[in-house]
């Protein structure tokens, strides 16, 4: 066996002990010099090192050599030699290095596409799986502007706003990176079937750490948002309730030290209190896409200073100020500092342009 097949072997072996997760490797590798002479230590040296029984038990059955253990080692060995399919250990060169950082990174990526977007400049965008009337055409748009600006869009490939923030960055013709909950070979949900293969051929990646034939488990999905959350520069909450799962991504981003963005959002909206509440406790309040490229402060692909898109920058100030929840005359002068009438012509103006419609609670943008 190479040296390259033996290390790929160990870095498996270690992913799938029980009771060894992540962190302890990690702790673990300090000390020794790698996965390989970790599995090598005899009992007595594997004692000293104060691991739990079970940890032991599952290192001597390894070297012993398990049968269903080195089935489902093997069994990820041919996935990764299947064509377009990647597997990154921790100490590998493509490894994603903001991945890298984080306390408790997988001790392997199965990666499905392209490895090398895995460290281009991220902003993850997450949100409800069921988000309101303007809340997936918001996320799209958001998504396809930051891939227009350079950014790799990353999110869990969920229904509802992660589903969309993927289309839109594939809609500006861009990467984006699905991290699954589940292995590679099991899409879920499984509607995103045709989703997954659009985002490998458009020069994406899927990532997980599970093995690829694993399921859907529950506990997987908030251990999954770590590795969103990691691999990117800051994290934005389009919209989610106080329940929702983004929460724990935005929790994780601000232990990754990395920055956390949400959108404000109506407070009669339910499915916007996540958000609201992220904004009370020191989130960057996003309206523009570029209220997150100030904060990043990361070198694109375009010049800051080119042209924006519509959606980054509106043409007309009154924009600035509008959204998909309607709003007074009043409510916007208050909150432009222009006088009623100006206001009112802006309106007008912006109606005859079919960018604004008035109902009966007010004026709200129309949605391209």
């Amino acid at each position: 066996m190479s040296t390259l097949s033996g290390t790929r072997q160990a870095w498996l072996a270690l992913s799938m002990l029980d009771g060894l997760g992540p962190k302890g490797v990690r702790q673990l590798l300090e000390t020794l010099a790698s996965p390989v002479d970790l599995l090598n230590l005899d009992l007595t040296r594997l004692r000293s090192l104060g691991l739990q029984g079970r940890v032991v038990a599952s290192v001597l059955r390894y070297r012993q050599g398990d049968a269903e253990l080195q089935a489902r080692i093997d069994a990820s060995i041919a996935w990764a030699e299947q064509p377009g399919n990647h597997l990154l250990w921790l100490e590998h060169p493509a490894y994603p290095p903001l991945l890298r950082e984080i306390t408790d990174p997988p001790l392997v990526l199965y990666v499905r596409g392209n490895p090398e977007v895995l460290s281009d400049p991220q902003l993850a965008m997450v949100g409800t799986r069921h988000p309101g009337p303007h809340g997936a055409a918001t996320a799209h748009d958001f998504a396809r502007c930051f891939t227009e600006q350079g950014l790799v869009v990353t999110s869990g490939m969920a229904l509802g706003i992660d589903g969309a923030c993927h289309q839109g960055a594939l809609a500006a013709g861009g990467p984006t990176v699905a991290v699954w909950g589940t292995g590679l070979q099991r899409c879920y949900p499984h509607r995103h079937r045709q989703l997954a293969e659009a985002i490998v051929e458009r020069g994406g990646a899927l990532v997980s750490e599970m093995p690829p034939d694993a399921g859907p488990q529950p506990g997987q999905f908030p251990r999954r948002n770590r590795i969103i959350s990691g691999l990117s520069l800051g994290t934005l909450v389009v919209e989610a309730s106080l329940n929702s799962g983004s929460l724990i991504t935005a929790r994780l981003a601000l232990e990754q030290n990395r920055e956390v963005f949400a959108m404000p959002g109506s407070i009669h909206n339910t499915q916007a209190r996540g958000c609201n509440k992220l904004l009370r406790e020191g989130a960057h309040l996003v309206e523009t896409v570029a209220d997150v490229l100030s904060v990043l402060r990361v070198p694109l692909r375009q010049a800051l200073d080119a042209q924006p898109t519509e959606t980054a920058e509106p043409r007309h100030p009154l924009l600035r100020w509008l959204g998909y929840d309607p709003l007074s005359a009043d409510r916007l002068s208050m909150q432009s500092g222009m006088p009623v009438q100006q206001v009112l012509q802006g309106l007008l103006e912006l109606e005859l342009d079919g960018l604004v419609q008035q109902t009966a609670h007010g004026y709200t943008r129309v949605r391209a």
